[in-house]
C-alpha cells in the first residue's frame, strides 16, 4: 500500500518522524512535506515564487522531499510531479496541537488532507492535543487503525477525515467518537508591544470561546478524553441558505 506522508510542522518534525518510523516496515512510504514550519497557512498555494524541492536525509538515510511551499503545495506537487505512482492514501501529521473547531480553516495539516481528497485520494489528518512535551507513540500506532479502517470501508469521494487524539496516556482514552466540527466563535486577545525603534506590533496571545461548545463536536470530544474523527469536505456551500436565497425575489 502506497502512503504519502506530509504535515505543516516541517519535514523533520517529531510527529511526522514518529509516523514514518511506525509505518515504514509495512507500507511503501513517500514523504513530501514543507522544508520549514508552515503552521496556520490554511489551504494557501504558492503562485508568485517557484517551488524548490530538496532531498532530505535523516541519520544519513534518505527520508523524503522538502518543499519550499505550503502543505497544499506539497500534496499537489507530490502527487502530480514527484511520485512515480499515485498514492493509495495520504496521512497528514502528526500535528503538534489539536485541530478542532474553527481552526480547521487555518490548519495546514487539515488542508493537506482536504487537498488529497480533492485529488481523489483517501486522506486523513492526525493531530495530538498538546503543544508541550508531546508523546507521539500512541497517535503513531493509532494511525494503523485509521489506515485499516479507511482501506476496509472507504471514504466518500471528496471527504477527508480529521482525527484528533487527546494528549493523555492511552489507558485513559475513553473511546472514539464520530463528531461534527465545533462552530463556537472565539474572542482573540493580542498583546501590544513596541520594537526597539518605537514601532508597535501585535502578538496573538490567546483565544477564548464566546460560549460553551455543544456535545458531539470535535472540541467536546477532546475535552471528554475521546478520540475525535470528523468527516470533512472542501465543499463550503451552505445548502440551506442556497434554498432560502433562491426563494427570494433577487432581480438584477
Amino acid at each position: 500500500m502506497r502512503i504519502l506522508l506530509t504535515n505543516d510542522d516541517g519535514i523533520l518534525a517529531e510527529g511526522l518522524i514518529a509516523l514514518y518510523e511506525e509505518l515504514k516496515g509495512d507500507f511503501e512510504l513517500s514523504v513530501v512535506a514543507p522544508e520549514t514550519e508552515m503552521s496556520a497557512v490554511g489551504h494557501a498555494i504558492t503562485l508568485s515564487n517557484p517551488l524548490r524541492v530538496r532531498r532530505f536525509k535523516r541519520n544519513g538515510i534518505f527520508l523524503g522531499y522538502g518543499v519550499s511551499g505550503t502543505p497544499a503545495d506539497c500534496v499537489k506537487i507530490g502527487v502530480q510531479e514527484i511520485l512515480q505512482q499515485k498514492p493509495d492514501m495520504i496521512l497528514s501529521g502528526i500535528n503538534l496541537g489539536s485541530n478542532v473547531g474553527i481552526n480547521l480553516l487555518y490548519s495546514g495539516t487539515v488542508s493537506a488532507a482536504t487537498e488529497g481528497a480533492f485529488l481523489g485520494i483517501p486522506s486523513v489528518a492526525l493531530s495530538l492535543g498538546t503543544k508541550n512535551d508531546p508523546d507521539f507513540g500512541f497517535p503513531a500506532r493509532f494511525s494503523r487503525r485509521m489506515i485499516k479502517f479507511v482501506k476496509e470501508n472507504g471514504l466518500k469521494e471528496g471527504t477527508a477525515l480529521n482525527v484528533n487524539i487527546p494528549a493523555i496516556p492511552e489507558h485513559k482514552i475513553k473511546g472514539i467518537s464520530i463528531t461534527t466540527q465545533d462552530l463556537v466563535r472565539h474572542r482573540d486577545r493580542y498583546e501590544k508591544r513596541n520594537d526597539p525603534r518605537g514601532n508597535s506590533y501585535y502578538w496573538l496571545a490567546s483565544e477564548t470561546p464566546v460560549k460553551e461548545s455543544i456535545r458531539n463536536t470535535d472540541l467536546m470530544a477532546i475535552k471528554e478524553n475521546l478520540i475525535s474523527i470528523t468527516p470533512i469536505t472542501f465543499d463550503l456551500t451552505d445548502l440551506k441558505e442556497v434554498k432560502r436565497l433562491a426563494s427570494l425575489a433577487f432581480d438584477l
